[in-house]
């Protein structure tokens, strides 16, 4: 079934070191920080879990949900925040985590909109970045891989809100959403 569906980018070994890498960089750099890590929805929950349990520092967690996609495989440009923040990060390093930077309308909008509740930081990190893509001036902080233009699911990663619970992360066969 697997391989009708997608190629295979990455597999659980290679996703595994590419968290690995991302948390010793977030360890060192909040060594001696508080860090909230916001997690969006509902893309990052595999690699915001596998990542969060990677984690030395001191720190809590989290969610949003916000899309610009909908039942898209291409971006609207209109974000909305179907889910906000359940705890006060004023004052606080925040960390926010999402699976695919790609446009940045999304992240964009969540970071400005973020800064307004008065935070000492955020950040970005993503798992991957698509800078071909990008309508925003935004740059991740902390990035697993950069891949070109393509279509990726698994992994939490998804079109339509299927193929999220593929292991692996996978290049998304054009048939399936053209």
């Amino acid at each position: 079934m697997n391989n009708d569906i997608a190629k295979v980018l990455l597999d659980e070994t290679q996703i595994a070191a590419v968290v690995d890498g991302i948390a010793e960089k977030i360890n060192k750099d909040y060594k001696n920080e508080e860090l909230v890590v916001v997690g969006i929805l509902k893309g990052s929950i595999m690699f915001l879990a596998d990542m969060f349990r990677r984690l030395e520092v001191s720190c809590s967690l989290d969610f949003m949900a916000a899309s610009s996609y909908g039942s898209s495989a291409v971006s609207s440009g209109k974000v909305t925040i179907e889910k906000d923040l359940s705890s006060d990060i004023k004052g606080k390093h925040v960390l926010v985590v999402e699976d695919i930077l790609d446009t940045g309308n999304t992240l964009s909008y969540i970071k400005d909109y973020l800064k307004e509740k008065e935070p000492l930081s955020v950040k970005i990190c993503t798992l991957f970045d698509k800078p071909s893509r990008r309508q925003k001036p935004i740059n991740p902080d902390y990035v697993g891989r950069t891949i070109p233009d393509l279509f990726i699911v698994g992994y939490g990663l998804d079109y339509n809100e299927k193929y999220r619970n593929l292991s692996y992360i996978g290049v998304l066969k054009p048939e399936i959403y053209s």
